[in-house]
């Protein structure tokens, strides 16, 4: 096989959600093996803080980090502003998608507003920047999207109500894309973090319900650049199911006993309440 720089170097990438969490991870990961980045992301402060660090990482002069300040929700907004560096820089190699979030509540805390804003930022988020490139992948039929779903996305878990619901989706919709786009020569990978010590999952820890932060406890928690190394080691391997963790161990209970997997979340939840009980 070849090294990390050999079947990167030269290549591009445009990333949303890259200026913070696995998204920078993956771009430093990806400038790291002399390729050139162009990420996404609203906030332009946060983009010309991560644009710094990963220009730092580059190997060579010609690797080139660029930046799009933008909502991935606004397809008006955005598709000129991908189409602009398309035209100025070429059809990328990889389009890799991290923009997400989670808000965990109890079911009962949630509005209707809460269900339609996660799934409008975490699946269309991730939807609209491959409308938008899908017809220069199509036409040159060459092209590798990644999406970004969650151990969440196959597994439902309490205090996640809005969150699983998008993160299923995610993986709904890169299945039928790989079915489809396949025989054109376009490849698909979904990577599914567990939790992972992010700017978003401190956000998460703000409203997590005290069952959840109990059993979150037993997962573990990774760092992004481990997660980051495990999905650009997985493209490299053409893979479609990438999972860093304890991702890949529960992504095989879910899928041959899931029973079990509903056995072994609901002793994790009662074990939870039994803890909270005592502490009363």
């Amino acid at each position: 096989m070849a090294s990390v720089k050999q079947h990167f170097s030269g290549k591009t990438a445009i990333i949303s959600g890259g200026s913070k969490g696995i998204g920078k991870a993956v771009a430093l990961e990806f400038v790291k093996a002399g390729g050139s980045v162009c990420i996404i992301a609203r906030n332009k402060n946060d983009l010309k803080t991560a644009s710094d660090e990963i220009s730092n990482a580059r190997i060579i002069d010609s690797q080139s980090v660029t930046t799009i300040s933008c909502d991935t929700t606004d397809m008006k907004k955005l598709k000129p502003l991908i189409e602009a560096h398309i035209k100025k820089s070429g059809v990328p190699d990889y389009l890799m998608n991290f923009v997400g979030y989670a808000q965990p509540r109890y079911i009962q805390d949630y509005t209707i507003e809460d269900f339609k804003k996660n799934m409008e930022t975490n699946y269309y988020g991730q939807l609209v920047p491959i409308i938008i490139v899908l017809p220069h992948f199509i036409k040159r039929r060459s092209g590798h999207i990644v999406t970004c779903s969650s151990l969440l996305g196959y597994l439902g878990m309490i205090g996640y109500a809005t969150y699983c619901p998008t993160k299923f989706a995610i993986c709904g919709l890169t299945e039928a894309l790989r079915s489809e786009l396949a025989p054109q020569g376009i490849r698909f990978s979904v990577l599914y973090p567990p939790d992972t010590q992010t700017p978003g999952f401190d956000n998460e820890n703000r409203t997590k319900p005290a069952e959840v932060m109990i059993m979150s406890e037993t997962g573990g928690l990774l760092d992004p650049g481990e997660v980051a190394q495990k999905l650009i080691k997985g493209i490299m391997q053409n893979k479609f199911y990438i999972h860093p963790g304890q991702s890949r161990l529960l992504w095989a209970i879910v899928r041959h006993a899931p029973n079990l997997a509903h056995k072994i979340m609901d002793g994790e939840f009662k074990k939870a309440k039994q803890r909270l009980s005592k502490k009363i």
